[in-house]
Order: C-alpha cells, then sequence, then structure tokens
C-alpha cells in the first residue's frame, strides 16, 4: 500500500464549517486516482494535507507506512501555475531540484535527458521559459517533477489554465508517461471527463456530505475513447454525483 489516509477531518479556525469529514481512502503503489467535485468539495485541501503543506485537524495521512507531518521529497506537487523559474533555462529549472538535493551532477543530466526526452522536450533545453508555450511549460513542470523519484506525484488541476486543445494533448502524454513510470498519481480536477480518462478510481468529494461522496472504478481499456458508449455513461455517472453531491 502507498497512501493511507485515515479518518481525516479539516475544520479552519473560526470557520462556521468543516471543508472534510472523515475522510478514509487507500492508493495503491502505481496508482492513479483522480478527485472531482463542485467548488467548496475540499480537494485541494486534501491534497495539500497529503503533501504536507498544512495539517489535518484529526486524523492520520501515512505513505509507505509513515505517518506524513511535513512536506518531503517523497511527494512532489504540481500545481495549476507551473512555478518554473524564469531567470533559468529550461534544463536548469528540470534540474534544480535535483541540485537542491545534492544529487552528483552526472545523475542529474542522465535524469534531465531521460525526462526531458519523455516529455519531448529535451531539443528546447536551452530554451529561456518565456520562450515556451504554456503546454511546453507545464511538461518542463512534469519532467522537472519526475526527476525527483518520489512515491507518489500530486497534481491540483495542472492543465486547468489551458486552452481545451492543450490541455487534452498533454492528458494524453500524461498517461503515456505513467503508464511507462507508473509512478503512483493523486490528481484533482474539475473535468470529469479528464478524470475518467486519466484515472484507475474517481474520488467524487460532496461539500454537502463533507467527504467522499462515491468511488468510482474505471474498469476501460486504455487508450480511451470518449465518444464510446461506455465513457459517455460514465460521464453521465459521474457529472451526476457531483450535482448531487453539491446540494446542500
Amino acid at each position: 500500500m502507498s497512501l493511507s489516509i485515515k479518518n481525516l477531518v479539516k475544520k479552519y479556525p473560526n470557520a462556521d464549517k468543516t471543508t472534510l469529514e472523515d475522510i478514509n481512502l487507500e492508493i495503491s503503489d502505481g496508482e492513479f486516482v483522480c478527485i472531482v467535485g463542485s467548488s467548496g468539495c475540499g480537494k485541494s485541501t486534501l491534497l495539500t494535507i497529503v503533501a504536507g503543506l498544512e495539517d489535518a485537524t484529526s486524523g492520520e495521512v501515512f505513505l509507505d507506512g509513515k505517518p506524513i507531518t511535513a512536506p518531503g521529497a517523497d511527494r512532489i506537487v504540481m500545481f495549476q501555475e507551473h512555478g518554473l523559474f524564469p531567470w533559468l533555462n529550461v534544463y536548469e529549472n528540470v534540474t534544480f531540484g535535483m541540485n537542491l538535493h545534492g544529487v552528483p551532477k552526472e545523475e542529474q543530466a542522465e535524469k534531465a535527458k531521460h525526462y526531458l526526452e519523455l516529455v519531448h522536450l529535451y531539443e528546447y533545453k536551452d530554451y529561456a521559459i518565456h520562450q515556451l508555450s504554456g503546454g511546453m511549460r507545464q511538461r518542463t513542470a512534469l519532467a522537472r517533477a519526475l526527476t525527483m523519484d518520489s512515491k507518489i506525484l500530486l497534481m491540483d488541476e495542472p492543465f486547468a489554465s489551458l486552452d481545451k486543445q492543450t490541455s487534452n494533448r498533454l492528458r494524453e502524454e500524461l498517461q503515456r508517461i505513467w503508464q511507462e513510470t507508473r509512478r503512483t498519481v493523486l490528481f484533482i480536477t474539475h473535468s470529469v471527463e479528464e478524470a475518467i480518462y486519466l484515472a484507475d478510481r474517481v474520488v467524487v468529494l460532496s461539500p454537502a456530505k463533507k467527504g467522499i461522496q462515491d468511488i468510482v472504478s474505471i474498469d476501460l481499456p486504455r487508450p480511451r475513447e470518449v465518444y464510446s458508449p461506455e465513457f459517455t455513461s460514465l460521464r453521465h455517472r459521474i457529472l451526476d454525483e457531483v450535482r448531487e453531491g453539491g446540494e446542500n
């Protein structure tokens, strides 16, 4: 077992309502899990707790049996904003985390080349960040995250700010990369279609229940055809649950 969330509760000081209540979730090694739900359901809050960026009010989170109490290199986070350093080029951004953790230069070069090739950006390694498109910047951020060999990759709506065509292309790239690396992924998204396309399981959070409304297994072959009857049926089912979960 990779990630274990047990009886997790989050209530912010001076808040009238609890944000998350009695969250229990197990995510296995190599599993791709997406979390969906209407605004205010606590999707990003749950991810930041798993990342160790904020504390739960009660309950516990474990990664490979060890309690999460702070940020760590075993959990790498990708946010909607790419977080790249504009004064560094593509290669320097990708090696930044490895350099910070004292990875030998030769190993840095090998990993940077491997993951930049994986995201089809090695030929752009000397480019400045401002020379890249939005999609290329997110692929650079993904390459940087992958170089850290973390146990789990936490992704908070990484494609939300991109146009539909670019986000569709990147989710195809992400699926291909996940199939090659089998990295454990916890992915937050507003898009039910994106969740069904990517996930082994989709977790539906409800702001009304302050917790998990449903967990849906996605037993469709990859790559997935978004216009297939099976895909469409799942999309309608989960959209209905998201709507129901948002009703107080």
